[in-house]
């Protein structure tokens, strides 16, 4: 894909921390340049589709965003995904929308999101399907 994906947690209409720790359990089977403590990650997928992955973290308020670029279709829409789930996290593609896989995670999101969220199953074929709705 050519564009940027971001994977942000809300809460009552606001981002809040992810789970470094989390993201590294999903994500490190998949690391082969990089990792948590550089603040970037490029991943490779199973078929050998690769992302690289932007995870800053945002001093004491914890990791605020995880933003994948260049990212694969395939086994990396996969990985985006279980890292989503893992973290609890909805994801929001540059364009605008938001990808939610639980109906009560639609009433944490901005107003701004919440009527043109699609609700998806947490898979690869259908994150990429709700790529080609948005």
């Amino acid at each position: 894909m050519s564009y940027s994906v971001f994977l942000l947690r809300f809460v009552n209409g606001e981002v809040v921390a992810l789970d470094a720790e989390r993201l590294r359990q999903v994500t490190q089977p998949y690391v082969v340049a990089g990792g948590l403590e550089d603040g970037f990650s490029q991943v490779r997928a199973e078929d050998g589709g690769e992302a690289d992955l932007y995870h800053s973290s945002a001093g004491e308020d914890g990791m605020m965003c995880v933003t994948a670029t260049h990212f694969a279709s395939g086994a990396m829409s996969g990985v985006l995904t279980r890292s989503a789930t893992a973290l609890g996290a909805s994801i929001v593609p540059q364009g605008g929308g938001a990808l939610i896989f639980h109906e009560t995670e639609r009433g944490h999101l901005p107003a701004d999101l919440r009527e043109k969220a699609v609700l998806m199953a947490p898979t690869a074929d259908a994150l990429e399907a709700a790529f080609d709705r948005l």
